[in-house]
């Protein structure tokens, strides 16, 4: 029996009526998002950028996570077109490129996701995942349907080119990230700052002047609603790593003592 695939987070942009709020997940681990993939999230971003995940693991916590309804997007860890083609032929449907400044680029990402001709993406579908080794009907026809491209906006310049981005027939959502915002704005590790909220609201416009939905990195919970509230359409609001981390550093913070000589001891 020919198999279906699911709808891509494009797909899930288009037909909510709220915004779509996710987290990343950055362990390298199945098991780690397994569970996050049944925490009721609406979608979950594995990260190749900035975190120990290559093929190998991003395909097993793509199959470790659809038997949940959670949609995942992989984040590439740069616009290359051989690793953009391996991550789609793992099966994932959603991709995340980081550093995305011009519209120019955004047009060669586009091309990067698509069969000839309308694009480049290399043909391998008989031996990959993506197809489901050919028991997707119709797939290298229909490819586009299957597959949703996200940008990432996180540069001065790409703050300046963010409607011409958005308005480039293939971009599915554009990704605001403020940290690497803040850094190109010359205000690093202050994504909070009022210079740099501003440019992530004017961002907001110029996507959303374009049709197209926008979203934002916002691990703080005041900046997330106000960032909600300027009409962004998905968030990231949190990280496995990050809540890892917070979590047992609270554990420490009561259970474990420490003197005035620096002596720790446990009750």
């Amino acid at each position: 029996m020919p198999l279906r695939l699911r709808p891509t987070f494009g797909d899930d942009l288009r037909r909510a009526d709220r915004p779509l709020a996710g987290m990343w997940v950055c362990t390298g681990s199945p098991l780690v998002a397994e569970i996050c993939a049944g925490a009721g999230l609406d979608w979950l971003l594995v990260d190749m950028e900035h975190s120990p995940n290559g093929l190998e693991s991003v395909l097993a916590q793509l199959q470790a996570v659809a038997a949940y309804p959670v949609t995942p997007v992989v984040r590439v860890p740069a616009g290359d077109v051989v690793t953009i083609k391996q991550v789609l032929d793992t099966g994932s449907q959603n991709l995340l490129v980081p550093m995305v400044s011009t519209a120019a680029e955004a047009e060669a990402l586009v091309q990067a996701v698509r069969y000839p001709p309308r694009g480049r993406r290399g043909v391998g579908s008989a031996l990959a995942r993506s197809a489901r080794w050919n028991r997707v009907d119709g797939y290298l026809a229909d490819a586009d349907a299957h597959v949703s491209l996200l940008v990432q906006v996180e540069t001065v310049e790409g703050v300046a080119n963010a409607g011409a981005i958005a308005a480039v027939d293939g971009v599915d959502g554009v990704f605001v990230g403020p940290s690497d915002l803040a850094a190109s704005m010359g205000l690093l590790g202050q994504q909070t700052h009022p210079d740099v909220v501003a440019a992530v609201i004017a961002a907001f416009g110029a996507v959303r002047a374009a049709g197209t939905p926008v979203g934002v990195n916002a691990f703080d919970p005041d900046a997330a609603r106000s960032y909600l509230e300027a009409g962004a359409s998905f968030v990231l609001v949190g990280a496995d790593v990050a809540l890892l981390a917070r979590g047992s550093e609270a554990l420490a913070a009561r259970w474990v003592a420490t003197g005035e000589d620096g002596e720790r001891a446990s009750y």
